[in-house]
């Protein structure tokens, strides 16, 4: 939970792109808007809602978009309430100040705190129980006026077990007026008891329009890349804004098109230009390099496991790759808990991948 303004790394937010709390425009999820505005104005908000979808497509924007709203326009009767088409607030209204600088009495944030204990700092790999009693706590207290209470979740799937139960107790026993909104990239993750206590809605990809216009949107100097880097990194992106953004970052597109080209080779490993990959992934100042990686990862066997379906593939021929990816997952998690090298998880990586296209064959 937050009450000033933050000044360390923010875990909900992308680099130096404007938060999601500021952010004004929200794309290609007009149907989604429209019915927490419906649910609003008949007054049937849920205490409690789960936003799931892939990441970067605009979930926390209409989270926030929406405590925006009801802190704005706490009564759902009142004629501008039931008049408006959307849920946007005046950029210069009080409420949106005060969220903007995470000053409002009644806003809560969960997400992973920031660690200055470790060298050099990080954030928690996780919403811990203690960040969930405390804000849980103040949340109990505030709305002294009878206003509207929000929490958002950011997200949902960081929660260990012990702060996903904590945090179940005050959503099965809500205070009056009050809102729970969970953003989960993987809802399939959250405790089925917390699910079940939930209203969903998912969000999907936006079209690539949608992303060079979100990109256009946030200024320079994101819409200052040549045209033709931002409609590639849109084209790759995966309906994600944020997957963009990061493409658009350095070097990012030109290698993820090099570890592109190192996959379609599969199951033939080009040995000395995965050396010369997994090279870019060691040391301390390459975690921009191995996210570009591991998201390449993610993105191809993806489209691998989806191709191979729609080829007519057995399960039987799929499961090298399902039992590949649960290897892969592992050994990743070894390294990034254990600060393994990741030149070694790289090898391993195409290793396994390899493996799974010669069973195909």
């Amino acid at each position: 939970m937050s009450r000033d303004f933050v000044e360390t790394p923010e875990s909900d937010r992308f680099g130096d792109a404007p938060h999601p709390r500021v952010t004004q425009k929200l794309f290609g999820h007009a149907a989604a808007e429209h019915e927490l505005l419906d649910a609003y104005r008949r007054n049937r908000m849920a205490q409690a809602w789960i936003l799931g979808g892939p990441e970067g497509v605009g979930k926390a924007t209409l989270a926030w978009r929406l405590a925006r709203f009801l802190l704005a326009n706490p009564d759902p009767a009142a004629a501008l309430v039931q008049g408006v088409a959307d849920l946007s607030v005046p950029e210069d209204h009080p409420a949106a100040r005060r969220i903007a600088s995470l000053a409002l009495a009644d806003m809560f944030l969960l997400r992973r705190e920031w660690n200055d204990k470790t060298k050099p700092g990080k954030h928690f790999t996780e919403i811990r129980v203690d960040d969930v009693r405390k804000a849980i706590n103040a949340f109990h207290q505030a709305s002294g006026t009878g206003g509207w209470r929000v929490c958002i979740v950011d997200c949902a799937d960081d929660l260990n077990r012990s702060a996903a139960n904590a945090l179940l107790k005050s959503i099965e026993e809500p205070p009056a007026r009050s809102l729970f909104l969970l953003i989960a990239h993987q809802p399939g993750r959250i405790l089925p008891t917390i699910r079940s206590r939930c209203r969903k809605l998912m969000l999907g990809g936006l079209s690539e329009i949608e992303i060079i216009d979100a990109i256009d949107a946030l200024g320079a100097p994101w819409s200052l890349r040549p045209a033709q880097e931002i409609k590639a990194a849109a084209a790759r992106a995966e309906g994600s804004v944020r997957e963009a953004l990061r493409l658009l970052d350095g070097d990012a597109l030109a290698f993820d098109a090099t570890i592109a080209k190192l996959f379609e080779r599969l199951p033939q490993i080009d040995w000395i230009g995965v050396h010369m990959l997994a090279d870019k992934l060691t040391g301390r100042d390459n975690e921009a390099a191995y996210e570009t990686f591991m998201r390449a990862l993610q993105r191809h066997m993806d489209r691998r496991v989806r191709t191979l379906a729609g080829a007519g593939a057995s399960p039987a021929q799929l499961a090298g790759f399902a039992r590949a990816w649960d290897e892969i997952h592992a050994l990743a998690r070894e390294t990034e808990v254990f600060n393994f090298d990741k030149k070694a998880l790289a090898l391993a990586i195409f290793d396994r991948l390899a493996g799974a296209e010669r069973a195909i064959a």
